[in-house]
């Protein structure tokens, strides 16, 4: 263990050939890829990490939705960047399947979506979409890396990043390389049942773990409004209470809870924007009034933020 004063010196590191290595200390030395971030993020205002404990819960929707809805202020420039490296879904969301990304001096172009959106994903590196990306940690790590030193973002409002289910390598990776940097804070996506909010709880453990701020938590599937009778089904029944129970319990804020809409998962698959496509149904709405929130929770931080330094 890098962290421990007798790395490399117990008798159960005999004969290993790191041993060497890890009792000079030189693991301990932190890794020169943070310094390098922290320099090429310098000219990014809000950091803003999207997680979940579970996948299907809707993270990437709401990544892609809130970067449409950030970049609808044509005077504020947005970034999306999908460190999903087994999964990538974003280029498909975002209607950008199938372009390529451009390797100039300054590093790599992301894939600009709209004058100020722009996007990045490892999805935009495979030749085909289908293509499996069956990587162990380290070049995962290693790609992330890359993705936050060697694209160029040039001066951003606003970096959302879609992060893998779950708190593995890639989340590990990216509080790493952010550290030195300042981020916001993540944005905690759930779905109204127990299995759901279970790993959600993991989530938030991880969080307070890491020193991440959490902006407030996000239910997907809430409930669905037939559109003949007007009934709400809970399609997800929320036997424990759902979000609202979970965020009361944790002192956490809930931004807002998105019904379930047809329509939405279509304009995923369209690689449309489903607030644009949609605007008057009650989940943009829901969408409207969480984005707002966020909106605000970044602009109070960088009051807080001048007045400590």
């Amino acid at each position: 263990n890098d962290n421990n004063e007798q790395a490399g010196k117990s008798a159960s590191c005999q004969g290993c050939p790191n041993q060497t290595l890890c009792a000079s200390g030189a693991t301990k030395a932190p890794d020169p890829a943070i310094a390098e971030i922290a320099e090429k993020l310098s000219t990014v205002k809000h950091k803003i990490l999207v997680l979940s404990g579970k996948g299907g819960v809707g993270k990437s929707t709401f990544s892609a939705h809130l970067a449409h809805a950030l970049a609808s202020d044509s005077t504020k420039e947005v970034a999306l960047l999908d460190v999903d490296i087994c999964g990538p879904s974003i280029p498909r969301i975002m209607g950008i399947e199938g372009e390529q990304v451009h390797q100039s001096g300054s590093g790599w172009s992301p894939v600009y979506v709209d004058d100020n959106l722009a996007v990045m994903s490892i999805g935009l590196l495979l030749s085909s979409p289908d293509d499996a990306v069956i990587w162990r940690g380290p070049k995962k790590n290693g790609m992330i890396k890359q993705f936050l030193r060697d694209v160029d973002w040039g001066d951003l409002d606003y970096l959302v990043v879609d992060t893998p289910p779950g708190t593995s390598d890639e989340h590990l990776s990216i509080v790493q390389y952010l550290s030195s940097t300042h981020v916001d804070g993540a944005i905690i996506i759930t779905t109204p049942q127990e299995v759901s909010l279970q790993d959600v709880r993991k989530e938030i453990r991880f969080c307070k773990k890491v020193k991440l701020p959490i902006i407030g938590v996000v239910e997907n599937m809430s409930g669905f409004v037939c559109p003949k009778c007007k009934n709400t089904s809970q399609i997800f029944p929320p036997t424990t209470g759902g979000a609202e129970q979970m965020c009361a319990d944790l002192n956490l804020p809930l931004l807002g809870k998105v019904p379930l809409d047809p329509r939405i998962a279509r304009s995923c698959d369209e690689g449309k924007s489903f607030l644009s496509e949609v605007p008057d149904s009650p989940a943009a709405e829901v969408y409207r009034r969480i984005v707002q929130s966020i909106q605000d929770y970044c602009s109070n931080h960088v009051t807080e933020q001048q007045s400590t330094t």
